[in-house]
C-alpha cells in the first residue's frame, strides 16, 4: 500500500477570506483534517461548505495522537495539518508531527497560507530586514528570566506572541530588560478590531499596565537597538546623563532614569539603582 501525505496547511489569522483557492482545495480533498482545536476548524469548514472527519491534534495529545496520525498517513490516507490560525508548527504542536512524518519518509508538503508574524512585520513598518522570531515568553519565572537575559544584546527586530491576560506583564518585563525602544503592539490582525500601536515600550507598558480589561490576540515588534547606542554608552555614561536630566530638566529620579534608559537602551532599573545609591 502507497504511503499518503502529510499537507501543512496555512489558514486564515482572522478574515476567512484570505484562505487560499488551494488549501480550500486540499481540506476538501484529505481523508482527514488534523485540528488544533476542532471547533475552531469546524467554523472554517462551515464556511467552505465542507464536511471532513477531524482528529484534535493540540499540545497536551500531541505525543499519543501524533503517532497514531502518521500511523494513519503511513497506511495510506492523507492529512491536513492546520492550526487555529496562521502556519501550522510555528508556535504550535504541529512542529512535532511535522518532524515524525520526516523522520519516517512520509511525504510532507505545505500549502502556504496567512501569518501573524509576517503580517505584523509588514504593518509595523519598523526595520524588518533582519528579525528574530521569539514566540511566546514562557510563563515559568526561570525561563522568562533566561529568555529575556539571551535577548539583552539581540541585533536583530524582535518578534513575539502574546495572549491579552498577559500582555501587561510582557511589556513590562521587556521594558525593565531592553530599555526604551521603539516598539509597534499590533493586535487583532485581519479582524474587525485590527490595530497597529507605534509607541515605546516604556510607553506600551504604562498604557497597557493601566488598562483593566484587555482583549484580543497580540503581537508585539521591538525595534533593535541602534549600535551605535550599543557601542558608545556604557551604563557610567547613561547614569551621568541620568544626573544632567535631573539637575538641568527638574525631572524626578525615576523619570531622570526612564529618560535616559531611552537615549541609551541600558535598562531603567539598572541606572535607577545607581542614582539611590548616591542619595
Amino acid at each position: 500500500m502507497s504511503c499518503g501525505t502529510l499537507y501543512v496547511v496555512g489558514t486564515p489569522i482572522g478574515n476567512l477570506g484570505d484562505l487560499s483557492p488551494r488549501a480550500a482545495q486540499t481540506l476538501e480533498e484529505a481523508d482527514f483534517i488534523a485540528a488544533e482545536d476542532t471547533r475552531v476548524t469546524l467554523k472554517l469548514l462551515n464556511y467552505l461548505e465542507i464536511k471532513k472527519p477531524m482528529v484534535s491534534y493540540h499540545d497536551h495529545n500531541r505525543f499519543d495522537k501524533g503517532h497514531e496520525i502518521a500511523d494513519r498517513i503511513a497506511a495510506g490516507e492523507s492529512c491536513a495539518l492546520v492550526t487555529d490560525a496562521g502556519m501550522p508548527a510555528i508556535s504550535d504542536p504541529g512542529r512535532e508531527l511535522v518532524d515524525e512524518c520526516h523522520e519516517r519518509g512520509i511525504p510532507v508538503t505545505s500549502v502556504p497560507g496567512p501569518s501573524a508574524v509576517i503580517t505584523a512585520l509588514a504593518m509595523s513598518g519598523l526595520d524588518v530586514s533582519r528579525f528574530s522570531f521569539e514566540g511566546f515568553l514562557s510563563v515559568n519565572k526561570p525561563s522568562r528570566r533566561a529568555h529575556l537575559a539571551e535577548i539583552v544584546n539581540e541585533k536583530k527586530t524582535m518578534v513575539f506572541y502574546e495572549a491579552p491576560h498577559k500582555l501587561a506583564a510582557t511589556l513590562k518585563d521587556l521594558a525593565d530588560t531592553l530599555g526604551d525602544r521603539r516598539c509597534a503592539v499590533v493586535k487583532e490582525l485581519t479582524k474587525i478590531y485590527e490595530t497597529v500601536d507605534r509607541t515605546t515600550l516604556f510607553a506600551a507598558a504604562e498604557k497597557y499596565g493601566a488598562m483593566e480589561k484587555i482583549r484580543g490576540e497580540f503581537v508585539i515588534i521591538i525595534e533593535a537597538l541602534p549600535e551605535s547606542r550599543k557601542e558608545n554608552m556604557t551604563l557610567e555614561d547613561a547614569v551621568e546623563e541620568a544626573r544632567r536630566i535631573m539637575e538641568e530638566e527638574r525631572l524626578s529620579m525615576n523619570d531622570a532614569a526612564k529618560k535616559a534608559a531611552k537615549l541609551s537602551g541600558i535598562k531603567k532599573g539598572d541606572i535607577y539603582h545607581e542614582l539611590v545609591g548616591e542619595f
